[in-house]
Order: structure tokens, then sequence, then C-alpha cells
């Protein structure tokens, strides 16, 4: 099923940042910040006095980098929280943190961890970075050294760090579920799925055909903006015969890329046009998926009792009491147990 262009939006000036937004798009584009709602409709446009080069938005608030400064706003109004906290240096890179807080990576070669709230917290030693990468769990977080290496710094009151490997890499996307997306020194393309201490799972792709700018994990897997502007599906590749062709191959997308949400991206080139791609195919999926998280959630809710009256089946079971054990398994949905248990009580009786 193909993705569709549900709108475009021109900026007036030339395009510095673009981030995801509560569904929307926020766009850094000279002195003007603006979010774009799902729709397409305008939020809010406010004037700053430094260009934004980075932005990151969770939590009703948005982090921005401009000039040495790191600022955080309300994504409601865009009317800023407070008078922004700076660097020797600046900072080159912003990301969340799971549970709360920010991290941001100096120029000068450390890792600066703040409160939600954008108060300071402290600095980590870890050397130059290319790009914050993302967070494993909320005390692991990856980067990329500007040599290329990745690199798991575990953020705690003992801050340690360690290579993942020794392997460097021309380029690598931001971690999403759990996956990254890499490409080697050769060009070839590579998926891993990595822990603290190196890879559970790492897979190159047969392709070598691509440079990629950026990349996004969507609904449908992941989808690569190339050096030359084009969208590239990475799920379909099965052999270098088999590439797939591109979302469009007459229209120059640019070199920004965000994820918007699973069923949703949007594309913008360095001269203000956006477009944001949406699936229809992935909609329905995603309902689902919302669904899904909402049953699980009232499940968890319920865990601690679902777990004493599972121990309390396995216990009359030990003790011969099969009745009470095949109720409380009944009970747990565990039908198998049941009709084991009822098998057993034609048998031998309780």
């Amino acid at each position: 099923m193909p993705w569709n262009v549900a709108w475009s939006w021109q900026a007036e000036a030339r395009i510095a940042a673009m981030a995801a937004a509560e569904g929307g798009v926020l766009v850094s584009a000279g002195l003007n910040l603006t979010l774009l709602e799902a729709d397409g409709s305008l939020r809010w446009r406010i004037e700053v006095p430094f260009k934004v080069h980075a932005a990151a938005a969770s939590g009703g608030t948005i982090g921005l980098l401009a000039a040495h400064g790191f600022y955080l706003m309300n994504s409601s109004t865009g009317a800023m929280i407070h008078e922004g906290r700076s660097a020797p240096g600046g900072f080159s890179d912003l990301a969340h943190r799971p549970g709360g807080g920010w991290i941001l990576a100096g120029r000068r070669g450390q890792l600066h961890l703040f409160s939600q709230e954008g108060r300071g917290i402290r600095r980590v030693e870890t050397g130059p970075i290319r790009r914050l990468v993302g967070w494993l769990d909320r005390e692991h977080l990856l980067w990329q050294d500007t040599s290329g290496a990745l690199w798991c710094g575990r953020i705690t009151g003992d801050d340690k760090k360690r290579k993942l490997e020794d392997r460097s890499w021309s380029w690598c996307s931001q971690l999403k579920d759990g996956r990254l997306l890499l490409q080697s020194g050769d060009g070839g393309l590579w998926e891993g799925v990595p822990h603290p201490f190196g890879w559970d799972h790492l897979e190159r792709l047969e392709t070598t055909s691509l440079e990629p700018m950026d990349a996004v994990r969507t609904g449908d897997g992941w989808w690569v903006l190339g050096i030359e502007g084009h969208l590239h599906p990475m799920s379909t590749i099965q052999s270098e015969d088999e590439v797939p062709l591109p979302l469009t191959q007459s229209m120059n997308l640019g070199d920004l890329l965000v994820l918007c949400t699973p069923d949703a991206m949007a594309t913008g080139t360095r001269d203000g046009l956006i477009r944001r791609w949406t699936a229809p195919h992935l909609a329905e999926a995603e309902r689902e998926g919302r669904y899904k998280a909402v049953a699980e959630a009232a499940m968890a809710r319920n865990w601690d009792e679902r777990r004493q009256m599972f121990l309390r089946a396995q216990e009359a079971e030990d003790l011969g009491k099969l009745s009470l054990a095949i109720e409380l398994y009944e009970a747990l949905g565990r039908s198998e147990d049941a009709r084991r248990l009822l098998k057993r009580q034609k048998e031998g009786g309780e």
C-alpha cells in the first residue's frame, strides 16, 4: 500500500531544524519557530533572537538549542519556560530522557544532564560526540563519537562509559524500538539491536546503493532518506537484485526527515518545503495498537492480583486440590492447565 502526501507547507526562509512535536511538526526557519498541527494548520508561530539549530519535544515541553544556549518552551503556547542555560562552546545535540529530564551533547566533549524543568544537574566527561543515538533505558545512553564508534554510557551517580565494539560506522540512525540502522565503511547498510555491552543482533542488509541522510522506523519498517532526496523502504529488501524503488523518483524531498507517528512522517528541503506523508494502511494498525495498549495497561493494574492467583493455583495443584486449581487456572485464562488437570482428575481423582 502506498504512502501519500497529506499536505505541504512552504517556510519563508531556509530551514535550520525540524522536529516532531505532538503528532505535528516544529520548523525552525530563519528567526521564526512554527508549530504545525497534524492536519497542517498553524498552532503558533514565534520569533526568537537566535536561530534554533536543534529541537526535541516531550511531555508538553520543547527543548531548543540556539547559539550557545539550551531553552525550554511550552508546546501549547510557544511561551518560554525559563531564560535558558548555556555552556562554553554551546551544545550540538539534545534528547529527552525516559521518565523525564534532558541530556545534551556539549561541543567540548561533555554530556550535560538537565531536569525536566531545565535545571542543570551535572556534567559527564565523554570526549567529542557526533550525535546522540538514543536511550536503551533510563540509565543507558548510546552516542556516536567523531570517529564513528558507538559508545554506551551509564548515566547514574557513578557515570561510566564503554565502547560497544571497535568498529566505526560512517552513519547511524537514531535508536527506535530498540533498533538501529547503520552504514559501514564499505557503504553497506546494517540493522542492529544493541545492548549496553554489544549487540543482541546485527545483520547486514543486502544493499550498498544508498547514501543515507536520515532514517525513521514507521509501522511498516525503516525508511531511509537518501542523499539524492528520495525515500527508500528497507523492509522489502531481499537482495541486491531486488532493491525496491524509492517512494518517489520525481521529487527532491531534501535532507530532513522526522517521524511524527507510526503512520506519518515529514520531509523537508533546506529551501523550506515541508511535506507530511501518511500511510492509510497503517492507520488502522495504529488504532489497534492503542486499543491493545489500553488493554495491557488494565492487565498491568491487576498483575499482582493475577500473580497471587497463579501462585495459589500452583499450590493447590501441588497439594492435590485439583478442583480448586482448575477453577483458578480457568479464571486466569490458562485453559491448557485446566484441561491437563481435568484429565488427571478423570484418571485418578483428587
